[in-house]
């Protein structure tokens, strides 16, 4: 008899494993905010679950908050905004932030998402190449960001922020965003 409940609790615990496991690993991935650079939107001990599959399929995209590798430290995660897409150039001067597309025209980023009177420090010209994403943090004053540390390469992103579980009065699905600059 004690056979019988010894196996079907492995049995249990096996087909659970079998279950989680791909899901933990390949689909997505828990990730707690720790910081003030994605704020007024996200908050220290956020609890968020990253997509990891998106981007096997597509690429990143404009406004996207995303979990990436540090560049320079690549023990670290951070939680950024996808700014610059490849092949465009990121301008910031006087508090804005400008896309230059590939077809050479100039757009002045409008970021609804930023706390009221939000400026943008630093004055740079950064030109990405067809592999390089530019990527700053809500929280413009607080943040370490592309700013810093330069573009990054895709194989440094883990995913995009899908779902926001904790706190509950926050609870919050992340959607891809919609009409990414305004001209």
């Amino acid at each position: 008899m004690w056979k019988k409940i010894l196996w079907e609790n492995l049995e249990m615990v096996l087909i659970a494993l079998l279950i989680v496991l791909p899901v933990r690993y390949f689909l997505i991935q828990p990730f707690i905010v720790h910081g003030s650079s994605m704020e007024p939107n996200f908050f220290t001990q956020d609890y968020l679950i990253i997509d990891e599959l998106s981007y096997r399929f597509r690429p990143p995209q404009r406004y996207e908050v995303v979990v990436l590798k540090a560049p320079n430290h690549p023990n670290q995660y951070y939680i950024k905004r996808i700014i610059g897409l490849p092949n465009e150039t990121v301008e910031i001067h006087n508090g804005e932030v400008s896309i230059i597309d590939t077809s050479g025209k100039k757009i002045t980023l409008q970021e609804n998402f930023l706390a009221p009177n939000t400026v943008t420090s630093g004055n740079l010209t950064i030109a990405l190449n067809s592999q390089q994403y530019f990527a700053l943090g809500d929280n413009r004053v607080a943040s370490y960001d592309s700013r810093n540390w330069g573009p990054f390469t895709k194989d440094l992103i883990i995913g995009r922020v899908w779902l926001r579980l904790w706190p509950f009065n926050r609870l919050a699905i992340f959607n891809v965003p919609h009409n990414a600059y305004a001209q």
